[in-house]
Order: structure tokens, then sequence, then C-alpha cells
């Protein structure tokens, strides 16, 4: 299973996407863990991700965490403002897997 965590500068806005994406994973039958967590947890919990995906709100912060992830083989990603604002869950679930087989 893999372990998809978004994170935005509170965890709350995310918080409606995180569930649209969980529902479009059932739909697709894929077994993924989503949750959402304020970007100061960052370090908290890039050792049990598979991948992290940014709130367009936090995008300036991309280079510190991609630095802090890349020892670890984690990629780091921020999701694209349309996708994120329409909440389309299914889209961004499409490309959270995509850089994870990459």
């Amino acid at each position: 299973m893999k372990n998809i965590v978004l994170c935005c500068a509170a965890g709350m806005s995310t918080s409606m996407l995180v569930q649209r994406m969980k529902d479009a994973a059932q739909k697709k039958g894929v077994e993924v863990s989503i949750k959402a967590v304020p970007v100061a947890e960052f370090k908290d919990i890039i050792a049990t991700a598979d991948i992290v995906l940014l709130g367009p709100q936090v995008k300036y912060e991309l280079a510190k965490l991609q630095a802090q992830a890349e020892p670890l083989g984690k990629p780091v990603a921020v999701i694209d403002m349309m996708d994120y604002g329409m909440m389309k869950g299914e889209a961004v679930l499409e490309k959270a897997l995509k850089l994870l087989e990459s």
C-alpha cells in the first residue's frame, strides 16, 4: 500500500481533496493511504510517506522540502492549482501514482 501525504498551510484546506482522492482510489481499486498534514509536520511524516504533494499555497517550500526528501528517495511535488481549486481528486491521485512509478 502506498502512503500519499498532502501538505498545506494548516492541514485543513486539503482535507476535502483527500476525501475525493480516497473516493477515486476506491473506484479504481487502488490501495492507498492518503492524509493531510500541515507543512510544519513535514519532517515528522517524510519517513513514512511514499510521496508528498504540496498544496499550491505552500509551493514556495518545494526546494527546501525536496532537499530533505531526496536523500530518502521520496518524491515531493506541487498539486496543480486548477486541480486543487476544483478539488479534482482523481487527477491529483493519478499524478501521485505516476510520480511513484517513475
